[in-house]
């Protein structure tokens, strides 16, 4: 099954940023699931992301990183683990989250480097997030479809609580956005904050 998440912004209307996901159940030697044309094929880079990597890079501090390190992790509920040099070979089972990102920033003197700056940080977001998911497998593993429906209703209620996202219209706007007396922004979540 392809998953796909199209991201747009408003301010740069050229701007799109599509992530295409497929999930196989083997080490990542699938070829070509999306199945791309041979002119796309040529001109796309492949990186394999390693989730027991200990690497980090400025994006891996942006994103955050958890403090499990993963070849000393052994799940309790599953066995799984620890994650060990080659791994993806030994281990079963093993799924592997095929991800396909497509930036078009279309914009003369800066689109380049902005398609370089969010590959980059798609590329920790999604070795963080697959990090915690095989850290975090003794809280998910399972649980039923109607358990987890109910976590996900736990997470928007949560964030209808911290707030809605706003939309910044002008620099002074930001600005005012920033100030703490603003209570118009910060009201309740001060109040979460101080208890």
């Amino acid at each position: 099954m392809l998953y796909v998440t199209v991201i747009k912004c408003p301010y740069f209307t050229k701007f799109q940023l599509t992530i295409e996901t497929v999930h196989r159940a083997d080490n990542g030697q699938s070829d070509n699931v999306h199945g791309l044309s041979k002119g796309q094929l040529a001109t796309r880079d492949v990186e394999i992301v390693d989730i027991a990597s200990s690497a980090r890079d400025y994006w891996s501090y942006v994103v955050s990183s958890s403090n499990t390190d993963l070849s000393k992790f052994t799940s309790a509920k599953t066995g799984r683990g620890p994650l060990l040099e080659g791994w993806q070979d030994k281990s079963k089972p093993v799924m592997t989250a095929y991800k396909l990102v497509t930036i078009d920033a279309p914009y003369w003197g800066f689109g380049y480097r902005i398609e370089n700056a969010l590959l980059l940080g798609e590329r920790a977001l999604f070795l963080e997030s697959h990090r915690n998911c095989f850290a975090w497998i003794d809280e998910w593993f399972g649980l039923t479809v109607e358990q987890i429906r109910e976590l996900e209703q736990q997470s928007d209620s949560l964030k209808e609580e911290l707030g809605r996202p706003t939309l910044v219209k002008s620099v002074e706007d930001f600005d005012q956005r920033l100030l703490p007396e603003s209570e118009d922004i910060y009201s309740g979540q001060r109040a979460q904050l101080s208890t």
